[in-house]
Order: structure tokens, then sequence, then C-alpha cells
């Protein structure tokens, strides 16, 4: 069995114009939100994946979202998630988790694999975590789309 590695795991792309944020305005971003998430996709040169999960704010908003990542690289597999979970933190309410976050993967993966994730998106701050099973191997950049389920 072969675990799942993450080597490029940490990518910290800030969006142009972000930098410009007042201080304050990042100091009083303090809520938290949790969410819990299914997940599965392939990958062949382009990668794509589509899930559905729940979202969870420390102030008692909730939402039910919907997940899609597009992207491509060296890669070539087959994998899903079952259960994930993901911390997003520095936002003001929960409307603030909605939108595109950058990723990066280094993937070598066989029959059940765990893995974890830090993604951005300005400010706001996304760690991913996870087991599932598939085959997956290669290298790729993309993004992760959250979208709330109306």
């Amino acid at each position: 069995m072969i675990k799942r590695m993450t080597g490029l795991a940490v990518l910290a792309l800030v969006a142009a114009g972000s930098f410009a944020a007042p201080a304050a305005h990042a100091d009083d971003a303090g809520l938290k939100c949790h969410m819990r998430f299914n997940l599965k996709g392939w990958s062949a040169i382009y990668k794509h994946a589509e899930g559905s999960g729940s979202l969870r704010c420390d102030d008692g908003r909730t939402a039910t979202v919907k997940l899609e990542i597009t992207g491509g690289g060296l890669t070539a597999g087959k994998w899903r998630i079952n259960d994930g979970k993901g911390e997003i933190s520095n936002v003001h309410s929960i409307n603030e988790v909605f939108g595109d976050y950058i990723t990066a993967n280094a993937d070598a993966g066989v029959v059940k694999s765990a893995g974890a994730q830090v993604l951005s998106k300005g400010t706001v701050s996304l760690a991913l975590s996870g087991t599932g099973e598939g085959v997956n191997l290669g290298v790729d950049v993309g993004k992760l789309t959250i979208s709330r389920v109306k």
C-alpha cells in the first residue's frame, strides 16, 4: 500500500489587489467555518473532480455546497475522497467561503490513500484533509471552486 504524498501541498497565491486590504479588515476576520465533503475525480493530463458537502460556521450559519476541481499537468488516475474535512479561517461571513481557490498537487497513491492540503483565496485560508481510494500519479495545478447549492 502506497500512501498519497503531497509534496506541493502548500501553495499560497494571492489575487492581485488583495495586498491593499486594510490591516484592520484582516484583523476583524475571526470567523471559522467547517466543511465536510465527498469528492470523486479523474485525471489524464486534464484533471476534473466533483463533489458535495456541508458547511457550518461558528456563528451558526450553514450551507450545502458543491465542489469542483479543474486543472491540468503531468497526471493520470481515478480517485475519490470520502468524509473529507475542511477548515476555513480569516472570514467575516459564510459568503466569503464561496469562490475559487488555487491548488497545486504532487500525488502518488494506490488503493487506500490519505492527504492534506492548504489553499488560499486572498486572505481566506482553507485547510483540507481526507482519506480515499483509487490510483493517482503526477503533478498538477488548478482551482477548487466552492459554490452554494440553491
